[in-house]
C-alpha cells in the first residue's frame, strides 16, 4: 500500500472511479447473457455495499472531515453538520425534483417512463458516489497515511459492488419493455459513467481547494447516507431474506470498520 501513496490522488481517484463503472458495466452484461439474474445475489450484494458505504461515511469521509477542520482552524461541527446536511437535501430535493418532471414531460409507456425514471434516478446518485470517492482520494494530499489509503479504496470497492445489481437493474428492466440486448447494456453501463469524471473532479476540489475539504467530505457523507437508507436498504430488505440481508449489511459495515480501526 506504501507505494501506492506516491501515485497522484487525482489518478488514483480516476482508477477507483473507473473500476467502480467497469463492476457496473458487468452488472449490465448479464442481460446478454440471461434475462434475468438471481435475485438473492443482487439483494446480497446491494446490502454489503451499503454497509461499506455506511460505515465509510463516518470512518473515511466524517472523522477525517473533523480532523482537517481542526488543523485548518475551523468549526469541526460546524463543518461537518452543514456540509452532511447539505449533501444529503440537494440529492434529496434532485431525486424528488427528477421523480416529478418525469411523469410530466415524458410521452411514452407507463413502463418506458419508469425504466427512465430507474435509470436517471441510479445515474443522478452515481454522481455523490463519484464525488466521494475523488474527495477521500483527494484527502491523501493533506493526510497521506495507509489507513486513509486503505479507506479511500475499501470505499471504491463497497460502490462497486452495489454498483453492480445497479447496472442489472437497469439493463434488465430496458430489455423486458422491448429494447435489444446490446442498446440494453449500453444504457446500463452508461449509468455509471459520470462516476470517473465525478471522482476527478472530487479529486481536483480536495487537492487544490483545501479549505472546503472538510466540508466536501461531510458533503459527500451526508449524500452517501440518503443513498444508502433511501435505496440500497430499502431494495435489498424486499428480498425473500430480509434477515439475510441485514446480515450482509452488519458484515459489510464490520468489514469497513475493522480495516480503518485496524490501520487508523
Amino acid at each position: 500500500m506504501g507505494e501506492l501513496l506516491t501515485i497522484s490522488p487525482m489518478w488514483q481517484a480516476l482508477l477507483a472511479t473507473i473500476m467502480t463503472w467497469l463492476l457496473t458495466a458487468a452488472g449490465a452484461a448479464l442481460v446478454l447473457l440471461t434475462k434475468r439474474a438471481t435475485p438473492l445475489m443482487m439483494d446480497a450484494m446491494l446490502a454489503f455495499g451499503a454497509g461499506v458505504m455506511l460505515a465509510s461515511s463516518y470512518w473515511s469521509l466524517l472523522s477525517p472531515a473533523v480532523e482537517l477542520a481542526l488543523t485548518l482552524g475551523q468549526s469541526p461541527f460546524i463543518m461537518a453538520a452543514t456540509g452532511f446536511l447539505c449533501g444529503g437535501l440537494l440529492l434529496l430535493v434532485c431525486d424528488r425534483l427528477l421523480s416529478r418532471w418525469l411523469p410530466h414531460h415524458l410521452a411514452v409507456s407507463d413502463s418506458h417512463r419508469r425504466s427512465i425514471l430507474l435509470t436517471s434516478s441510479i445515474t443522478l446518485h452515481n454522481i455523490p458516489e463519484g464525488l466521494a470517492v475523488g474527495v477521500t482520494f483527494g484527502a491523501l494530499a493533506a493526510m497521506p497515511t495507509s489507513a486513509a489509503l486503505t479507506g479511500a479504496w475499501m470505499l471504491a470497492l463497497g460502490i462497486g459492488l452495489q454498483n453492480f445489481p445497479e447496472g442489472a437493474a437497469v439493463s434488465l428492466p430496458l430489455r423486458r419493455e422491448g429494447m435489444n440486448r446490446s442498446r440494453a447494456f449500453f444504457y446500463g453501463q452508461l449509468s455509471a459513467v459520470v462516476e470517473p469524471v465525478a471522482g476527478v473532479l472530487g479529486a481536483l476540489l480536495a487537492v487544490h481547494v483545501q479549505e472546503i475539504l472538510p466540508f466536501a467530505l461531510s458533503f459527500a457523507a451526508g449524500a452517501m447516507v440518503v443513498v444508502v437508507i433511501a435505496e440500497l436498504v430499502p431494495e435489498s430488505q424486499r428480498s425473500r431474506r430480509p434477515a439475510l440481508m441485514t446480515i450482509a449489511t452488519l458484515t459489510g459495515f464490520t468489514l469497513m470498520m475493522i480495516l480503518d480501526v485496524a490501520l487508523g
